[in-house]
């Protein structure tokens, strides 16, 4: 499906490609043929994965296919002291539900799913579409213990009480003494 929004930052990522770029003036002299029966079947509607019609005007975006936002993190493994040292950036395009309100205070909780796992938190920030944290925490930790492990990120409110609105995570096998930015999509909460 394409992303049907306008908000939409040109040259951003979509989550999957299709013949049609909504963004892009329309496409009135494209046809699309179905794969099956090899029929032009019409620009506005589209078969699902259950096989019904359904109009492109009409499809909302359901919770798992909703854009949640980005967060922006920096890593770096120092040998020489087995530090890790990870940087939160910033969260963009961030989405958060309306009972959180207008501008919830937000920050980013982070855990390094070790035997005994270590937590750290950003400092909280007023709610918007860009957040800045610019905020560097270091853990002395050997690197072989964090090669097997996962770097998870809670995105959370903190008004009108503590909520986990999102998360994003990232594998450690690759760490280096070459600071590393990463991109991270931010989905759901897990149940």
């Amino acid at each position: 499906v394409s992303d049907l929004r306008s908000s939409a930052l040109p040259g951003s990522l979509d989550v999957s490609r299709s013949m049609f770029d909504l963004r892009s003036p329309p496409h009135r002299s494209m046809k699309r043929y179905d794969s099956v029966s090899s029929v032009p079947s019409s620009t506005s509607s589209r078969k699902d994965s259950q096989g019904s019609n359904r109009s492109l005007d009409t499809i909302t975006l359901s919770g798992d296919e909703r854009d949640f936002g980005r967060l922006n993190v920096k890593l770096c493994y120092v040998s020489s002291v087995e530090q890790i040292w990870i940087t939160v950036l910033h969260c963009k395009d961030l989405c958060w539900p309306s009972s959180c309100g207008e501008n919830p205070r937000i920050s980013v909780k982070g855990i390094l799913t070790l035997p005994k796992p270590v937590h750290f938190k950003s400092s909280a920030k007023e709610g918007s579409n860009d957040i800045e944290f610019m905020e560097t925490f270091v853990f002395a930790i050997k690197l072989q213990s964090l090669q097997a492990v996962r770097l998870l990120f809670k995105i959370q409110t903190q008004t009108p009480r503590k909520k986990t609105i999102g998360e994003c995570s990232l594998a450690l096998q690759e760490l280096s003494s070459e600071e590393s930015s990463h991109w991270l999509d931010i989905s759901p909460p897990s149940k």
